[in-house]
């Protein structure tokens, strides 16, 4: 059977939009060319491209089923077919999780694109029966789908246009909007954090673009970022992204760190000033040639409690402990995104805490509504805080897992009542749930007498627990208005060998290169660096990871990359005259919640506290390890300096790490941000000179981020790293009155903005 690639058909119009399509038919009239969306051979206002893209939208809404609106309202994985192991499975595996693959058969379509399988219970975020492709997309009329593999880039737009096709056998042809998160990033894949490296041109990661935009003070880096983006993604087919993240790091222990811009809310509203419009095509939205962005986690996921993530019931509250913190810092970088259009905004899993948190003011003045639910539930937080005070206009798309496992705040309700909940207090969309029969039982249940016999929860009301046409009109309304803006209804189809040429053979790989050597920041050099003259040197090099396996395979590729700089490599340190320690350390799972607080120490077995559920501290310990090995870098330099030679170090920076166990050891030292090696090595031969800058402060030790038996951290969770001496007790101070940063044995402070040159 003939892929849809090799199928669709090309309809151009005169100062209009090109119409692609396979079996829906095409409608000419006044000499242009409009997509008969429900087949009727009449030009309706919602097939009239002429037509804003909202007043389209309305037409669609009144002429759709109540099942068509409802299959709007879910977005959930979905991958092209594949015999490879579900990567969610795969981390699962790797974090000691008992699991069995699923699914048990391998059934595909006639293309062999679409994955007909049906999946059970695979995604901590709930469990789920979800039907093959074509059921979900014309039984169940869903239309979003999450993509969580790495196809290539003609494999991926094959899929994409094959589930276009599908779509087209429906009543109405809705096009199906394929979101997934950031792709041209470096880093290790993780899934539902980046589920993809290396396919599309790769960047450092978004540390290390903000680390090159400080140092080099050039925002162009963001919208350079973001028209890179825009023209692969949409040459893909591929439309919306979860991206990226305006929460500002304030608690160092947040595993999603690495995804952020830094802890600063001024140069973080700067990138998105520039990156949203680079993104979507225009400072006013999406255009047909955009993507959208989903900007994440509203209102900001950094105030996190010493670190705990809300997937887990132990980080499943944002606490404020300095006052107005919520609007002075974790909020800022949504503004830009709201003042141009953003498309959608997603609210984080957590719910504020009052009892723990100091006063906060939204920005009418007034003390904000404490609402101790999610912030998907929150009505405060959604209408009144995001859309009536920010005047965001978008729409609302949750984070995964709402209305199962990470339901915090609303444990009491059932599927049916918190889909009906979100949707009522405003969110358009839920993210992995696939819930079109849970969303017709809550529209059931409005007017079946379901509750004449099970008691309302108490604290709501029926109509806020139940749903009616008007709420899933009003959803499906504004999730339908960036298709249409997006132009998927009339341009669905990519070509699959252009997909490629653009992706893999375009001019942005270089762009990518030379933000990566941007991105490095020196941080120490006592007279060794740039390594100019190698001639007679011998270098020996090792790589250190979490694991002691990883590291051995790590090392095995820098060697062969060192080796290509045309220096003398040698595999004992003793041998060397130079030796380089490239240091990655790891810390936490994101599937399974560590027993005790995320550590930021470069440690091997460092015995730590063990924390309740409720985050304090126990009386009971166990080991974590950072960096296997870190040890050993000590013995390197003992035997390096007795000779006379000289060690370079090298840390990825993915969260604040304490370097006292590297630093002192090493006699030059530089930062990256899941940044290539041989952006590292262009530094340390002098074939670039540095220029990046740290975008957070690296705290100084354990007794600057230290937490109390009443759970309480010596420094506020929710203050940037360069405010927190404010906050720091006088005896963890110097005598410059700074304590909380890292001071290496020059006198320099690791803080935000910091970073030498030659």
């Amino acid at each position: 059977m003939k892929k849809a690639s090799e199928q669709f058909q090309t309809f151009k119009n005169e100062n209009g939009p090109v119409i692609t399509t396979v079996d829906v038919p095409v409608i000419e009239q006044d000499g242009l060319y409009f997509k008969d969306i429900d087949g009727s051979g009449i030009l309706k206002e919602f097939s009239d491209w002429r037509l804003p893209a909202e007043q389209r939208a309305k037409a669609l809404v009144k002429d759709m089923s109540t099942d068509e609106k409802i299959g709007q309202l879910f977005v959930t994985s979905r991958n092209p077919y594949t015999t490879a192991v579900n990567p969610m499975m795969a981390t699962l595996k790797k974090e000691g999780v008992n699991t069995e693959d699923t699914p048990k058969e391998n059934l595909k379509d006639e293309t062999g694109l679409l994955d007909e399988n049906v999946l059970e219970n695979v995604s901590i975020f709930a469990g789920y029966t979800i039907p093959g492709t074509t059921d979900a997309i014309n039984r169940d009329k869903m239309r979003n789908f999450i993509l969580r593999t790495n196809p290539d880039p003609e494999n991926l737009t094959d899929w994409l246009n094959q589930l276009q096709k599908t779509a087209e056998a429906d009543e109405h042809f809705i096009p199906v909007l394929v979101t997934t998160n950031s792709r041209n990033e470096n880093g290790k894949v993780v899934f539902g954090m980046n589920d993809s490296v290396g396919t599309f041109p790769t960047w450092p990661g978004t540390l290390g673009i903000a680390a090159a935009i400080q140092g080099t003070g050039n925002i162009n880096i963001a919208k350079d970022f973001g028209d890179a983006i825009r023209r692969e993604w949409d040459a893909a087919g591929l439309k919306k992204g979860y991206m990226y993240m305006a929460d500002v790091v304030t608690d160092p222990r947040w595993q999603r760190i690495y995804g952020t811009f830094g802890e600063s809310p001024e140069l973080i509203s700067e990138i998105f000033d520039v990156l949203v419009p680079a993104v979507q095509g225009s400072d006013e939205g999406v255009t047909a040639d955009g993507v959208a962005l989903t900007v994440k986690h509203w209102p900001g996921g950094g105030a996190r409690e010493n670190g705990f993530d809300p997937h887990y019931k132990e980080g499943q509250w944002n606490v404020y402990a300095t006052e107005d913190s919520l609007t002075d810092y974790h909020t800022k970088g949504f503004i830009p995104a709201i003042a141009h259009n953003a498309a959608s905004i997603m609210p984080y899993y957590a719910k504020p805490s009052k009892e723990k948190s100091a006063r906060q003011h939204g920005l009418d003045g007034k003390e904000i509504t404490w609402q101790p639910v999610g912030f998907a539930f929150n009505q405060y937080m959604i209408q009144d805080l995001l859309r009536d005070q920010f005047g965001f206009k978008g729409y609302i798309n949750s984070d995964s897992g709402i209305i199962d496992n990470m339901g915090w705040g609303v444990e009491a309700l059932d599927r049916p009542e918190r889909i009906a909940l979100a949707i009522n207090n405003g969110v358009d969309m839920i993210s992995e749930s696939y819930g079109a029969d849970y969303a017709r039982e809550a529209l059931a249940r409005r007017t079946n007498g379901y509750y004449d016999t099970h008691p309302i929860p108490e604290g709501y009301t029926l109509e806020q627990i139940t749903l009616d046409d008007e709420a899933i009109s009003r959803a499906a309304l504004r999730t339908l208005t960036e298709k249409f803006a997006l132009g998927m209804f009339e341009n669905p189809y990519r070509d699959a060998k252009n997909s490629e040429m653009v992706i893999t053979h375009g001019n942005d790989w270089e762009t990518a290169m030379q933000v990566h050597r941007e991105s490095v920041v020196l941080l120490k050099n006592q007279q060794v660096l740039p390594l100019t003259e190698t001639a007679g040197k011998k270098f020996y090099i090792q790589g250190f990871d979490q694991t002691e396996e990883a590291g051995k395979k790590w090392t095995e590729a820098l060697v062969a990359e060192l080796k290509e700089r045309d220096v003398t490599v040698v595999e004992d340190y003793k041998e060397a005259d130079i030796a380089i320690v490239m240091v990655s350390p790891e810390s936490g799972n994101y599937f399974t919640a560590t027993k005790g607080l995320l550590e930021i120490d470069l440690c091997e077995n460092k015995v730590v506290a063990d924390y309740s559920e409720e985050g304090l501290p126990l009386e009971t310990t166990h080991t974590e390890t950072t960096v296997a090995g870190i040890g050993q870098i000590k013995e390197i330099v003992k035997d390096l300096h007795a000779r006379g030679g000289k060690v370079i170090g090298t840390i990825n920076i993915t969260m604040p790490w304490m370097l006292g166990n590297l630093e002192p050891e090493c006699d030059a030292l530089l930062a990256g941000f899941n940044t290539f090696t041989a952006a590292f090595f262009d530094v340390i031969f002098g074939k670039f000179a540095p220029v990046g800058a740290l975008p957070m402060t690296l705290p100084k030790n354990d007794e600057v981020v230290a937490v109390n038996a009443e759970g309480i951290c010596v420094t506020p969770n929710d203050l940037p790293g360069y405010k927190k001496d404010e906050y720091l007790p006088e005896a963890l101070k110097d005598e410059n009155g700074k304590g909380y940063a890292y001071k290496d044995a020059d006198g320099n402070y690791y803080e935000f903005g910091y970073g030498m040159k030659f």
